[in-house]
């Protein structure tokens, strides 16, 4: 008795058929495209400071996200400083995803790039939060929290001095 044992076909790996590929400019655009969508999805946040007493310093703006940094200028998300101006300053945060936010400001006359405090509790140079909340004691980030959705968000802040 002959057993006849069929091996199934193995094609070789050189005759397969090719995998059509992306030319690496291809790629290069659909990457591009992937990325102009998440930033469309991205906000502006515009902050109007009003009360400037005058143009002595810089003005900074420190943006944050989570309760547990908020206050803590070396921990925020963003910090942008400008020149003093008397009156009125605005500060625009770009391509932020939406969600909870909340901003410290302050005019830092001296410009040491810090919000400078008497006795450690009590600012003397003049200072604002999102929502403008009266304060007692520090600051809380629940206070100040605003949600930033769309494309443009703007609070205004006072600063009190």
């Amino acid at each position: 008795m002959n057993i006849t044992i069929k091996s199934p076909t193995i094609t070789p790996l050189l005759s397969r058929p090719s995998i059509p590929r992306l030319p690496i400019q291809g790629l290069l655009l659909a990457c591009l495209v992937a990325a102009g969508h998440v930033q469309a999805d991205n906000s502006q946040l515009v902050v109007n400071l009003l009360g400037v007493r005058d143009e002595t310093g810089n003005l900074r703006a420190s943006l944050y996200r989570e309760p547990e940094t908020f206050r803590k200028e070396d921990k925020a998300l963003k910090v942008i400083s400008l020149p003093a101006a008397k009156g009125e300053s605005k500060f625009v945060f770009n391509d932020l995803p939406p969600g909870r936010y909340a901003v410290m400001v302050y005019h830092d006359e001296n410009t040491d790039q810090k919000l400078n405090l008497r006795f450690g509790m009590f600012p003397t140079e003049g200072y604002g939060l999102s929502n403008n909340p009266k304060v007692m004691g520090p600051p809380k980030f629940a206070d100040s929290a605003f949600d930033v959705a769309g494309p443009q968000t703007s609070i205004d802040i006072k600063l009190a001095y």
